[in-house]
């Protein structure tokens, strides 16, 4: 294995593949050999050839910032001598040719999967869940408890009889106004909606904003044998009342059997999360070769973390499929980065402590890494927070980089499965089933409790073709019923919601 990799011909940077030391001799391309000046840690960069104060430095053959000195060969590249190049609003222009360039590269397999199905719950009205269960989703945070109790009692008395019992706590409903509310309220209606949930109770306190009533509006048409109310203070026990309903529901749910459903029917949600410097080179280009071929297969896949794009937006917006959509995805971009102006933050103070640490210096090489989970397609939509996605193909969906909240607004955008990959490791699941995808071996063998999946491979012999080929069949035991990530085994299923959206 070699301790060195350049992604791009053009970049002035290799990544260390192992900690390296000063004094540490590497042999590039050329069979030129390249001195190290200083310690390097794994993941991080080392400048391959001298990089003048103030120019552009590439990686993934794209600008990841400016040099703030003179970095001499053999120099730690880092955030102490590179920042970010992104300053600002930019004018936008669409070119269409070059993102249609892009989005041809091929996909990691040329296997034709039209065809290819899973065991899935097809719902009334067509829709399909890849899970039996029963949801309660509270109105208000003021009988999170009591929704709580009602979860755990009726979880262990139709266990073996739906998939499980769960609620989704959360502190909102209570004094909120206006567009906040409506936030709220859409967040939880398309949740209400989602087809792994075969039948919902949508308890209430009486007192709240966000009345049942009201609430009924944001969920539009339902099936009433598949969603149940219960206003906590109109009964005289909130507990057996519930349960009463959930009763209900279940029998309705066992209504439902697993039966084929062609692949075309899965939603993929794309998200990453404690990134390193490995990030970009195992797990999200992984997760980008999945994409394309559920693309390929007439599939769906969802990319969000809006500001986890800025400095790699144009590349989505040049593979925009049509004008409508590149507009769609410029006004995404430059409403959230009004989002940040309006509450008196950096625009691209980015990324976090952990990614730094991790090797990432500047947000354009976070975004860079970043949107390679949405492979090669083009965009066919953008989605505001909270809604549901009607497209097939690559979408991108509104919503902040916060892990626990885009992952979130990626179940309710209707995701069956949440890709979710990781450098650092976190034990968190959303609603719906969240695939850990470590970028390196060292993180898969220590937190073998929170990672289900080792990207790590691709840097000690695997293929990419073949780590395809195994997450993919992975993806549809998932989908089948035959396997459960970590956080349905630990029971790590939650929700947060966006205090501040952005309307689009």
């Amino acid at each position: 294995m070699n301790n060195w990799v350049r992604l791009n011909e053009k970049d002035q940077v290799v990544i260390a593949l192992t900690p390296l030391s000063q004094g540490d001799k590497l042999t590039l391309e050329n069979g030129r050999e390249l001195e190290l000046l200083e310690d390097v840690p794994k993941g991080h960069k080392i400048a391959s050839t001298p990089i003048p104060q103030d120019a552009h430095v590439l990686k993934f053959g794209y600008s990841i910032g400016i040099a703030k000195s003179d970095i001499p060969a053999g120099s730690w590249v880092h955030t102490h001598n590179i920042g970010t190049g992104l300053k600002g609003f930019l004018e936008y222009s669409y070119d269409p040719a070059k993102g249609r360039e892009e989005s041809a590269a091929p996909a990691a397999s040329s296997a034709n999967r039209a065809n290819q199905t899973f065991q899935g719950y097809v719902r009334d009205g067509g829709e399909v869940g890849i899970r039996n269960e029963i949801w309660i989703i509270n109105t208000v945070g003021c009988i999170n408890k009591t929704c709580e109790i009602v979860a755990r009692r009726a979880d262990a008395l139709y266990a073996g009889r739906v998939d499980g019992v769960y609620h989704f706590a959360h502190p909102f409903g209570c004094s909120q106004l206006g567009d906040d509310l409506q936030h709220t309220q859409k967040l939880l209606a398309s949740l209400v909606n989602h087809p792994n949930a075969a039948g919902v109770l949508v308890m209430g306190l009486g007192c709240e904003n966000n009345q049942i009533d009201l609430f009924k509006q944001a969920i539009g048409d339902y099936n009433p044998e598949r969603v149940k109310f219960i206003k906590s203070q109109e009964v005289e026990d909130e507990l057996e009342a519930a349960l009463e309903e959930i009763d209900a529901l279940v029998e309705f749910a066992e209504r439902f059997k697993r039966e084929p459903v062609p692949v075309a029917k899965l939603k993929l949600g794309l998200k990453c999360g404690g990134s390193d410097g490995l990030s970009g080179i195992t797990a999200n280009p992984l997760v980008g070769t999945v994409s394309d071929r559920l693309i390929e297969a007439g599939g769906t896949a969802i990319l969000t973390e809006v500001p986890e794009m800025f400095g790699a937006e144009t590349i989505l917006m040049n593979r925009a499929d049509n004008e409508q959509v590149f507009g769609k995805i410029v006004h995404l971009i430059n409403d959230f980065k009004q989002y940040f102006i309006r509450h008196d933050q950096e625009i691209y103070e980015n990324p976090s402590p952990g990614n730094k640490a991790g090797g990432i210096s500047t947000l354009e090489e976070k975004s860079l890494g970043c949107t390679q989970k949405g492979g090669h397609a083009l965009v066919k939509d953008v989605v505001p927070y909270g809604e549901r996605i009607t497209h097939t193909g690559l979408n991108l969906l509104e919503a902040p980089g916060n892990d626990l909240v885009s992952v979130t607004a990626l179940s309710a955008g209707g995701a069956h499965i949440v890709l979710f990959t990781t450098g650092r490791g976190t034990p968190f699941g959303g609603p719906v089933p969240t695939v850990k995808i470590a970028t390196n071996s060292e993180l898969a063998g220590r937190k073998k409790n929170w990672i289900d999946f080792n990207a790590g491979q691709l840097l000690e012999g695997k293929t990419m073709n073949e780590l395809t080929d195994e997450l993919w069949d992975q993806l549809l035991a998932l989908a089948s019923g035959e396997a459960k990530t970590n956080n349905e085994r630990n029971g790590f299923k939650e929700i947060a919601i966006f205090k501040d959206g952005v309307i689009l």
